[in-house]
């Protein structure tokens, strides 16, 4: 059994960036030269999300039109309250979602479906420079 870890720096435009990184966790995964194991993706920080779905501009836009619908960006949070920074709807979003996602993969290649793509939502007020921790484990 083996672990190697790597950082996908990522520059974001702010919130609403959704921004498709499967061929950059395909690429570390190549360059593992593991065969099978599950590869694991974490975004650093309280304001982004990892998720998959089919990254198409119609479904891309339906994410965006379902998190201002659950969670409209207009409404009074109390986080806004603390830090005077507007992007409680932020973290709501990126708590609802969640910072990771783990893909089992075999013969060197993840298990995802033919539109199946690994997304980093991004819902910070403001453009982000991130940091996505791959850590793939196997042999």
């Amino acid at each position: 059994m083996k672990i190697i870890s790597d950082i996908i720096k990522l520059n974001t435009k702010g919130n609403g960036d959704l921004l498709d990184i499967t061929a950059k966790l395909s690429r570390a995964l190549e360059s593992s030269k593991l065969k099978a194991g599950n590869l694991t993706v974490f975004v650093i920080g309280s304001t982004a999300a990892i998720t998959t779905f089919e990254y198409e501009p119609g479904l891309i836009e339906d994410i965006k039109d379902m998190y201002e619908k659950l969670i409209p960006r207009k409404e009074h949070y109390h986080h806004d309250e603390t830090w005077n920074d507007a992007n409680g709807f932020s973290h709501l979003r990126s708590a609802l979602q969640g910072p990771s996602l783990t893909i089992p993969f075999s013969d060197g290649r993840l298990f995802l479906g033919t539109w199946q793509q690994v997304v980093l939502a991004e819902f910070d007020n403001r453009p982000r420079n991130r940091q996505v921790v791959v850590q793939i484990i196997g042999e």
